[in-house]
């Protein structure tokens, strides 16, 4: 058994590479996704790794796979959207959630015929789904790059974000980091999808920031405890999902997603804050 599971990594250099950028992405994606589940923000994440497609295909059309043009176009393309939904909420009768997603299905259809026009299939299967198992050197530095900026951020706004995912009127009433914290933590929702984007595709990226957290969700009410598990989750299903992917023969971006979804679903039937099983035997709560 653990020959299975050491065998694959010892073997194959692409598959010590996928390993250490799975970790990677694990890392800075899973406290972001644990914040915007608190701060019911979770489709815009879905939403904010749609944005940043059309501006990763311009990239594409001008330099092909270049790395850092799509990853400059990715950011400047979700920094834009966010922007743009956030300018139409604030001055239109439209809210949020329905200006991001006009916005992140004009991105996903532009950024589709923009591949299109000049790449292949297999070129839209690489931007939509990733290359998981092809990661070169330079991508790999990029993520973790990602996940050290991330990881110093929340170090630094972690109390006004504890904070505005309790209170934000209570944050706005005696401070005025409300709304920086807002626009850098954005910001930080965008570089994670652009580094899970050259991994896992615009499809997918957004599924190791939030299903971690989701699952995490089931076990801690504590937000640091929550951050932490949601990482461990974020490993546990990368590995597993490049093993099942590895000896099953599937596309490995969808296995890890999947072994995610496996995760959170044992962790919604057996968590002890809010598992089914929990609440359908639950403890006592008065005794004599």
């Amino acid at each position: 058994m653990l020959n299975l599971i050491l065998s694959p990594f010892a073997e194959f250099e692409f598959m010590q590479r996928a390993l250490v950028g799975v970790v990677a992405i694990a890392l800075g994606g899973g406290p972001i996704g644990v914040f915007l589940m608190l701060r019911r923000m979770s489709l815009t994440g879905d939403a904010m790794a749609h944005a940043i497609l059309p501006g990763a295909a311009v990239g594409y059309l001008f330099a092909g796979l270049s790395l850092s043009a799509m990853t400059i176009g990715g950011l400047v393309a979700g920094v834009v959207v966010a922007v743009a939904a956030g300018l139409v909420s604030r001055f239109t009768t439209l809210k949020e959630d329905a200006s991001l997603a006009a916005f992140y299905l004009l991105s996903l259809a532009l950024g589709v015929t923009i591949v299109s026009l000049r790449g292949s299939n297999v070129d839209l299967l690489h931007v939509l789904f990733g290359t998981v198992l092809a990661l070169d050197d330079n991508t790999l530095l990029l993520i973790a790059a990602i996940s050290t900026i991330t990881a110093l951020a929340l170090a630094l706004l972690y109390r006004p974000l504890v904070l505005e995912c309790v209170d934000p009127t209570f944050l706005r009433s005696v401070s005025r980091a409300g709304t920086p914290t807002h626009l850098i933590f954005l910001g930080l929702v965008v570089l994670n999808l652009v580094g899970g984007f050259h991994a896992l595709g615009t499809l997918l990226a957004v599924g190791m920031m939030m299903l971690p957290a989701a699952a995490s969700r089931f076990w801690t009410n504590d937000i640091t405890v929550m951050m932490v598990i949601s990482v461990v989750i974020g490993i546990a299903s990368g590995l597993s999902g490049l093993l099942l992917s590895f000896h099953a023969e599937l596309p490995a971006g969808p296995a890890i997603i999947l072994a995610a979804g496996g995760i959170y679903t044992v962790s919604l039937l057996l968590g002890r804050e809010g598992g089914l099983l929990w609440l359908a035997w639950p403890g006592k709560h008065l005794e004599a």
